[in-house]
């Protein structure tokens, strides 16, 4: 349907005829508009126009407040369902000791499993950035450390005095439950 706001209801709708569907949801077919203002009125409803866009506009007989709510209603529950996924940032640097390497390849791993994206940045300073390929292999063992719960979204790039590389979290599949069958 519609947004909300371009609704136009009662007096609003301004063309000769419409399309006509009452409140139980059934065809009443071409009528003029204000024949339907007025069966909507001795049915204490409102005259409602869902589909502006057709030749000639599609009109509801309903509760207008009510439909509102109802429709605000399915908006919230619906962004209540939303995931929001977050961009954790891990960074480190070429020369990291093997133990902080680990240890930050731990919180990785907890982050892609909270469902997060990962990114793993590795900031080189002064002659480090002749040496680019030292980041890259901290790049392949923080990998090799949380092997078999990412998905790769970028691969490592260099970003000026950054190389970074974007992980995100391998798409869970939930088990399926069978149900038994009514014969037990």
């Amino acid at each position: 349907m519609a947004d909300n706001k371009n609704l136009r209801i009662n007096e609003q709708i301004r063309v000769r005829e419409v399309r006509l569907i009452d409140d139980k949801g059934e065809q009443r077919g071409i009528v003029a508009t204000l024949e339907a203002l007025r069966i909507a009125r001795e049915a204490g409803v409102d005259l409602v126009e869902v589909a502006p866009q057709s030749s000639p506009p599609v009109c509801k007989l309903l509760d207008y407040g009510k439909f509102k709510f109802e429709q605000e209603k399915k908006i919230k529950e619906s962004r209540k369902n939303q995931k929001i996924v977050k961009i954790k940032e891990v960074r480190m640097q070429p020369k990291i000791d093997d133990h902080d390497l680990e240890f930050k390849s731990k919180h990785v791993r907890e982050f892609l499993e909270e469902g997060n994206k990962v990114k793993v940045t590795i900031r080189f300073r002064g002659r480090e950035l002749a040496h680019t390929e030292i980041g890259e292999e901290v790049l392949k063992s923080v990998l090799s450390h949380i092997e078999g719960s990412y998905v790769m979204e970028k691969l490592p790039a260099m970003e000026g005095r950054f190389m970074s590389m974007i992980l995100t979290p391998k798409a869970v599949k939930k088990p399926v439950e069978t149900k038994p069958s009514d014969g037990e």
